[in-house]
């Protein structure tokens, strides 16, 4: 019984929570900047940026979110998409004005083929 409750305690404090992936031996996890990201996990396979979405001005107080004003800004979104390989799943990050707000799981990766060199 102590086993088992030790296991399971253990895998909970090692578990990733479900909004962060890990890249090498740091996570990556949602509220990082695009910079942040790209220092922990390199460059991406593939990005995306040609995307703006419309959404009220905001600003965060104690924890509380507010709206500020009834008009509409234009907010810049990045999606970028990690291949982590052929025995790994890939991820598909989607940054909203420079902030990573959402970590998706792909289906498992692929090799990139070399060019082949002339003869």
């Amino acid at each position: 019984m102590a086993r088992w409750l030790f296991a399971s305690v253990f895998c909970l404090i090692i578990a990733a929570p479900a909004h962060a992936f890990r890249c090498g031996n740091s996570l990556v996890s949602e509220g990082d900047t695009r910079s942040e990201v790209l220092a922990i996990c390199g460059e991406p396979a593939e990005v995306e940026t040609r995307r703006t979405i419309l959404r009220r001005p905001h600003i965060w107080i104690d924890g509380r979110y507010y709206t500020l004003g009834e008009g509409y800004v234009e907010i810049p979104v990045d999606i970028w998409i990690y291949n982590l390989g052929p025995r790994r799943l890939m991820r598909r990050l989607r940054f909203e004005d420079g902030r990573l707000v959402e970590i998706e799981t792909l289906g498992y990766g692929y090799t990139t083929r070399q060019p082949e060199r002339p003869k």
